[in-house]
């Protein structure tokens, strides 16, 4: 057993971003990475973005977390916490003493209820190398999934010249976030870019047929595929604080600060539920400003700084010629004021319960983040008349 002053389970973007933090605060003390996967930190988002585009390559991706005093352990997964005598053992047997310790843990994807040999649920580096080979050959791909992943691998495939079929349950892509007309918009969007749409269908079943996937749904027979990807969201990965005792809640529970009810143990990243001033109510978040920011702030508490995790996280995609950015809280439940300069392709998406504004989706309008998040932290309320207009660029 070697001890450390600061070991973090988990090696994404949160924990990269929390190496960083701690060596704003403290130069020396010694970090242990615990990371399951056979790859050092790395940007996740280019998966189903700039990768496919070009944009980025592989190495442009990685992220720079070594350095003097860090131990970054590849393939080696958390899997007993002894929150009292403060240790972690992976399973190689291996045990970290802490004096300080970061749950990163993210989620683990979800997965259908059947068997389902050769599916590709996309969250890794892995999982985009696997479907580049098979996208470098002559493939054609079923995507299971109308949510964030499933529409921009859908896109990426569809924009390297790939047959592609969206197989979903709801009525339009991104039925659960965007209103009602944008998605119905999305679904004729997609099929003019040559992707083949099937809304309002549950997915039964998965066989295969030699070298092919026949995916059975509810309402289109079999769809014939050489390859599946699955974009079901994520499940948090709570196992490990869980059994230490933790108090867990649709995720790891903490303070401002981002400690759990341990005082000796943070959490942040996908895994984190924390509590949000601006919108006045706890919530997880998995997208990269999160991770990163929460990371940092993390980091810092962890290295002695006691500062409050306050910052209203932003996301953003990309769909073809089509991307957003977007902040707060988006559900297509609340009341939505839409105020087009282009039906579908210019404007600003106002998110509203009880007149006040919870979350502002920029579509296709760039550079205007912080106006929106300044006007969910002033918790006014708004009439429709009054948000025409309100935020442009």
């Amino acid at each position: 057993m070697k001890p450390h002053k600061y070991v973090i389970v988990g090696g994404g973007m949160t924990a990269a971003a929390a190496i960083g933090g701690i060596r704003e605060i403290d130069a020396d003390g010694s970090i242990a990475v615990i990371c399951a996967e056979m790859h050092p930190p790395y940007d996740r988002p280019p998966l189903s973005k700039a990768l496919w585009s070009g944009q980025k390559t592989e190495e442009a991706v990685s992220r720079d977390a070594g350095g003097p005093g860090v131990a970054i352990h590849l393939g080696r997964r958390a899997v007993a916490l002894d929150a009292a005598n403060k240790t972690v053992t992976d399973d190689a047997g291996n045990v970290y003493a802490y004096d300080k310790l970061l749950l990163a843990t993210g989620g683990a994807p979800r997965r259908l209820p059947f068997a389902d040999d050769g599916t590709i649920y996309y969250r890794t580096l892995d999982d985009y190398r696997q479907l580049r080979r098979l996208a470098d050959r002559d493939a054609g791909f079923a995507v299971i999934g109308g949510g964030f992943i499933g529409s921009e691998i859908a896109a990426a495939l569809a924009m390297n010249g790939k047959r592609v079929t969206m197989v979903f349950p709801e009525e339009g892509i991104g039925a659960r976030v965007y209103p009602k007309g944008l998605s119905s918009f999305l679904n004729g969007y997609f099929r003019d870019k040559s992707v083949t749409v099937l809304p309002a269908q549950s997915v039964t079943g998965l066989r295969r047929d030699g070298t092919r996937v026949l995916l059975g749904t509810s309402g289109a027979g079999e769809v014939a595929a050489d390859a599946v990807v699955a974009g079901l969201g994520i499940l948090p990965a709570v196992e490990l604080a869980q059994a230490a005792g933790l108090a867990v809640d649709n995720g790891i529970v903490v303070d401002e600060q981002l400690r759990t009810s341990h005082p000796d143990i943070h959490a942040a990243g996908d895994v984190a539920n924390f509590y949000n001033p601006a919108l006045d109510r706890r919530m997880r978040v998995e997208h990269e400003d999160n991770a990163n920011t929460m990371g940092r702030t993390a980091g810092r508490n962890m290295a002695g700084r006691a500062e409050p995790y306050h910052h209203l996280p932003y996301f953003y995609s990309d769909l073809f010629d089509l991307g957003y950015e977007a902040v707060g809280e988006l559900d297509a439940r609340l009341d939505m004021v839409e105020d087009w300069k282009e039906p579908f392709r210019k404007g600003v998406v106002y998110y509203l319960r009880e007149g006040r504004v919870r979350g502002v989706l920029l579509w296709n309008t760039w550079g205007q983040l912080e106006t929106a998040s300044a006007m969910i932290a002033a918790k006014a309320s708004h009439s429709p008349g009054e948000l025409a207009g309100a935020i442009s660029d």
